[in-house]
């Protein structure tokens, strides 16, 4: 049995203020897979994640992102929200005076108006929201703060995972969700990521770092340089980028 192609890029050229950010990427995720991209800094791993999710500064100048088999190269970002992409955030932002469970709950509706789903009212939301915490063992405190104000970089990085699990998008990508943890925050989070894995999604994470690979086994590392993927393999490469950098590879 065949799996579902869930992200295919092919010949993908972008540019950003005219420069040349991504060069001829090609990439294929199919359902139930985790892909890693790792890379040298400025190698395009983050404009990557960005392209994909429809970010308008940069501008897409060949090639295509199709999403389970519909091309979605010149979508809006909603719109491709609405498909059923996700992006956790490197530095998630802080949005001072809007409560967290009221964006949380205008996101989710605004998902099911999109397919025309029905949406939940603020009681029936409360209960689904209080259910999500308590899968990822959240404090439910969190949810009456205002968005990421005040928050650890663990607890943005929890709450970008609480997104992750509400959405229950196609495809999540997760930018360096890593970056600014602890050990204990790192397991913790990495531990609620493999709880949402399932085989009718993929996963995409953008790491610099082996650590957070070995707690979320991905199917294919991808090494990526100068706007390009140059290499793939499995897990195992990313133990011997630890040890001897990317020039082995490079």
């Amino acid at each position: 049995m065949n799996q579902q192609n869930i992200l295919k890029i092919n010949n993908l050229h972008v540019t950003i203020n005219n420069q040349s950010i991504i060069n001829g990427l090609n990439l294929s995720i199919n359902a139930g897979e985790v892909h890693a991209i790792m890379g040298k800094n400025g190698s395009g791993k983050s404009t990557l994640a960005k392209v994909i999710a429809g970010h308008p500064s940069y501008n897409i100048i060949k090639g295509n992102i199709n999403l389970k088999g519909e091309d979605i190269t010149l979508e809006e970002p909603e719109k491709r929200a609405h498909k059923g992409i996700f992006l956790g955030f490197q530095y998630p932002l802080e949005i001072p005076g809007v409560n967290n469970i009221d964006f949380l709950r205008l996101a989710y509706n605004s998902i099911k108006k999109a397919n025309n789903e029905i949406e939940l009212d603020p009681i029936s939301f409360f209960d689904l929201i209080n259910h999500k915490i308590k899968e990822i063992n959240m404090n439910e405190t969190f949810l009456n703060r205002n968005v990421n104000e005040g928050f650890s970089g663990g607890e943005k990085k929890k709450n970008e995972i609480l997104q992750m699990s509400l959405l229950n998008s196609t495809l999540s990508i997760l930018d360096e969700i890593d970056s600014g943890l602890d050990i204990d925050a790192l397991k913790q989070i990495s531990d609620n990521i493999n709880k949402l894995k399932c085989q009718t999604k993929s996963l995409l994470l953008i790491t610099h770092y082996q650590r957070l690979l070995d707690y979320i086994k991905p199917d294919y590392i991808h090494i990526m340089d100068a706007g390009k993927i140059v290499y793939t393999g499995d897990f195992k490469i990313a133990h011997q980028i630890e040890k001897e950098g990317y020039n082995f590879i490079l």
